[in-house]
């Protein structure tokens, strides 16, 4: 027994001096980012745009892999069971948030699992319907669906998701009897949108912008606090009397819980670094991004009151995803 803990009092030193030389050598080796969406979608595209230039300032390949399916929450997993090394991050959405409180028999605990390294960007959510649909507005939109009762869908980029939650708290603000119809992120609804297969949805400004801009698409809200310089003649849903419905997406970049202090002021400046190139401001200004480039204490600030904000709305509304 005695010369058992004196090997482990003499090991003491050595796990902490390699432990202490992986932090002061990170990263030695290639940084993965779980992205848990289909490709093509907000999330998807905020990460896909950061990599390069974090790349340059970690000295590693960035490499993106989806994980999508159940909200975000496959993804946001397969993070949460990775050792805290910072090897593996995850940007994820609004469903961070709101996933604890509408999804059942989590595997982990989004509150505890991870560690916040960086608000990244703001992306205003638009009503959007086909171009099909002879309406220009959301009254003339709710008169359309109004005559067509029980015979409607409309699509969501997945059960518990902030476009989901968007549309159905619209739902039951107008009283619309329609479908939901769920989809493996916000990309894949698109498709049947434009094909009118669904009536409406809300989408991300990123995911959603070009098809408006050719006209495929009709923007009739934007889920903002103010109106957006890229689409000033499309009206806030806060303008149109629907607050509650006013649930837009963001994005931030995680580290697993217990990652070391140093490997995450390294990655937060990564992102810094990222957020400031022209190229990212202009692009995700194009996508009718916003961009929050913040400290990692703001970041947890921003996530805990969301997440506070997210639960009560939740219970108010009756939220219940099945």
């Amino acid at each position: 027994m005695q010369r058992r803990t004196l090997l482990a009092g003499m090991a003491a030193p050595f796990a902490a001096r390699a432990e202490g030389d992986a932090v002061a050598g990170f990263p030695d080796h290639p940084i993965r980012v779980i992205s848990p969406y289909p490709p093509g979608g907000g999330t998807d595209t905020s990460a896909r745009l950061m990599a390069p230039h974090m790349q340059d300032v970690l000295g590693q390949p960035i490499v993106i892999e989806n994980r999508g399916g159940a909200a975000g929450a496959l993804g946001a997993a397969v993070v949460a069971e990775t050792p805290p090394d910072g090897y593996t991050l995850l940007v994820d959405s609004l469903g961070h948030v709101v996933n604890p409180f509408i999804l059942r028999n989590l595997r982990f605990d989004y509150a505890t699992a991870f560690a916040p390294v960086s608000l990244l960007v703001v992306l205003p959510q638009f009503l959007v319907i086909p171009a099909s649909i002879p309406a220009n507005t959301v009254a003339e939109f709710l008169a359309w669906c109004r005559a067509r009762p029980g015979q409607l869908s409309y699509g969501s980029s997945g059960n518990g998701t902030g476009a989901h939650l968007a549309a159905l708290l619209f739902v039951r603000e107008t009283g619309l009897d329609i479908t939901h119809v769920p989809y493996r992120g916000g990309s894949a609804v698109i498709p049947d949108l434009v094909a009118g297969n669904v009536s409406f949805a809300f989408a991300t400004v990123s995911t959603s912008m070009a098809l408006i801009q050719d006209g495929r698409l009709k923007a009739l809200a934007v889920t903002y606090k103010r109106r957006l310089p890229s689409m000033p003649q499309v009206p806030t849903t806060r303008e149109l009397g629907m607050p509650r419905v006013d649930v837009d997406e963001w994005n931030a970049m995680y580290a697993r819980a217990g990652t070391p202090e140093p490997i995450l002021a390294k990655l937060h400046a990564a992102a810094a670094h990222a957020l400031a190139q022209p190229n990212v401001q202009q692009r995700f200004t194009q996508l009718g991004g916003l961009i929050v480039n913040s400290s990692m204490e703001d970041a947890a600030s921003f996530v805990r009151e969301r997440r506070e904000a997210m639960g009560r709305l939740v219970r108010e509304a009756h939220v219940v995803v099945e």
